[in-house]
């Protein structure tokens, strides 16, 4: 099956050769990415290379329903949104492909997740229905295995009860959480953590506090933690791949998922190493949706393997998004 094979990407080499089959398979199958392939004039025939291909905008996923298979859909995933705003809904058909992804991305930064404990602090996804990050620390926590691991939502002198317990026992620890309910975290309570303590934060205030920049918020944790460093997942709604930073903001991706820069003036063409510009993203476990996409999100690449989130555009500086009028 075509979405598995991507699992045993080694090399650059290996990760095209895979890009140009699901590019090929999604243009044939996938009926709204086929028809802004064409008006772009990309087709089947005409995408040779990794760098002919297209990268769908984001917001068609909150206007169309992105498919490249006929089979039942087993999950809908949902963005979060103010009220009476659009939502973005990733339609998947096959959920062992996202749990593969998730679990074997962990593995390749992580390790066994069977050794950690996970303390999960996501208010906000858990108030509402259709989170895939949510769906993904559920997954995370059953593989845990440990009593301690699970959800804490308006439970958090427990949790602070838990993770000193951890810290006692020399137990690794997973601290995952939404920024603003990390904030309130360590503002609520005096914590010192210790290297076998990993806290990473999932980004967004969603609306509960003034948005700032990752540099300021990673001072605000170190700080408030007494940590030397913050780690951050970086996955989106309509992704089924996570990159992941150790420290700094500077994120990596697995094997089967890469970024490459747009330019801001011109959305087909794209931009070396060190340069600013919009995020488009390559997950090739995305095979039975579109595995291109065009974020809104603003980075540059490091180097082959790194990159950065600087920010987002508005937007009124959304550029060769509106080619398709559906």
């Amino acid at each position: 099956m075509l979405a598995h094979t991507i699992f045993s990407i080694q090399n650059d080499s290996d990760f095209e050769k895979a890009a140009l089959r699901v590019f090929n398979h999604q243009y044939i199958n996938n009926k709204v990415y086929q028809r802004f392939c064409n008006l772009l004039g990309r087709t089947k025939t005409s995408v040779k290379k990794i760098e002919d291909i297209p990268y769908l905008p984001i917001q068609f996923f909150k206007q169309e329903k992105v498919v490249s298979t006929t089979s039942s859909i087993s999950k809908i995933f949902t963005s979060s949104g103010t009220t009476g705003s659009i939502t973005s809904k990733h339609y998947v058909s096959d959920l062992s492909i996202y749990e593969k992804s998730f679990k074997l991305g962990f593995q390749y930064f992580y390790g066994d997740v069977s050794e950690y404990i996970i303390l999960a602090l996501l208010p906000s996804y858990l108030e509402r229905e259709g989170s895939s990050l949510v769906y993904m620390a559920e997954k995370l926590i059953q593989d845990s295995n440990h009593p301690e691991s699970g959800f804490y939502l308006n439970e958090t002198e427990v949790l602070v009860s838990v993770l000193k317990k951890c810290i006692s026992e020399n137990k690794k620890v997973l601290l995952l959480g939404v920024s603003f309910a990390l904030l309130d975290l360590v503002e609520k309570h005096s914590l010192t953590l210790n290297d076998n303590v990993i806290v990473m934060e999932t980004g967004g205030m969603k609306g509960r506090r003034k948005e700032m920049i990752r540099q300021e918020l990673h001072e605000i944790l170190k700080k408030g933690f007494n940590v030397s460093s913050i780690h951050s997942e970086y996955g989106m709604t309509e992704l089924l791949s996570q990159a992941y930073s150790k420290g700094d903001g500077i994120f990596q991706c697995p094997p089967w998922m890469k970024v490459v820069i747009r330019n801001p003036e011109d959305a087909l063409t794209t931009l070396g190493s060190n340069r600013t510009g919009g995020i488009n993203i390559i997950d090739l476990a995305n095979t039975n949706s579109c595995s291109f996409i065009a974020t809104q999100d603003l980075g540059k690449i490091i180097d082959n393997d790194h990159f950065e989130i600087l920010g987002r555009f508005d937007n009124s500086d959304i550029r060769g998004c509106n080619l398709m009028a559906l």
